[in-house]
């Protein structure tokens, strides 16, 4: 059985392999649905939990349509632009409803991928994801100094080793849940707020 340590140690070598997908790895032309979902399962492969896992399917992509969150295609084609949104969809899903995900976007989507100044969806990707390395970095500093936290309780001498072990990645987990539990209520506030500024499209 692993130590805390070595658990540790895969998580931060397992972080080096999560990046996102570039603008310039996305095809230069519209895509049929199945090479969308090709295309999206295999850059984000390294992010999936289980192998089988599925990164986007056809029934999503009809759900998100279906919902006002993805545009219509063209002639049953897909943009960059909906790949763009797609990538953004995929990592807001986990820890966002499907209407707070649309009303997120909805300044970009309701001027087809683009804000009203003309500022388009792919200059918002580059400029988001460019701070990538810089927040993987402090990611990493915060993880350290959680587990370094949770290394230090559970003292009782009584304890037994196996027992202490488990009670310390009890706590570290504890502590990562409780830090997206509290960044998922100041997430979920704001865009409540950006709901209150446009009544007429509050959730039904």
């Amino acid at each position: 059985m692993k130590t805390n340590d070595e658990r540790i140690q895969d998580i931060l070598k397992r972080l080096d392999t999560l990046s996102y997908i570039r603008p310039e790895e996305i095809p230069g032309i519209d895509l049929y649905m199945d090479q969308v979902t090709t295309f999206m399962d295999e850059h984000l492969k390294n992010t999936k939990r289980y192998p089988e896992d599925k990164v986007l399917t056809k029934t999503m992509i009809n759900n998100y349509a279906k919902n006002n969150l993805l545009p219509a295609p063209n002639k049953k084609k897909y943009s960059r632009e909906h790949i763009l949104l797609l990538i953004f969809i995929y990592y807001f899903k986990n820890i966002l409803s499907i209407n707070d995900i649309e009303e997120l976007f909805r300044p970009i989507t309701t001027g087809h991928f683009a804000l009203k100044d003309g500022l388009l969806l792919e200059d918002i990707y580059k400029e988001i994801f460019s701070l990538e390395s810089e927040e993987m970095e402090h990611l990493r500093e915060d993880v350290k100094a959680k587990y370094e936290r949770a290394g230090g309780t559970f003292t009782d001498e009584n304890l037994a080793e196996e027992d202490r072990e488990y009670l310390r990645l009890f706590a570290l987990i504890c502590e990562l849940s409780f830090d997206v539990y509290l960044k998922k209520q100041m997430v979920e506030q704001m865009i409540d707020e950006l709901r209150e500024a446009n009544p007429s499209k509050k959730k039904k």
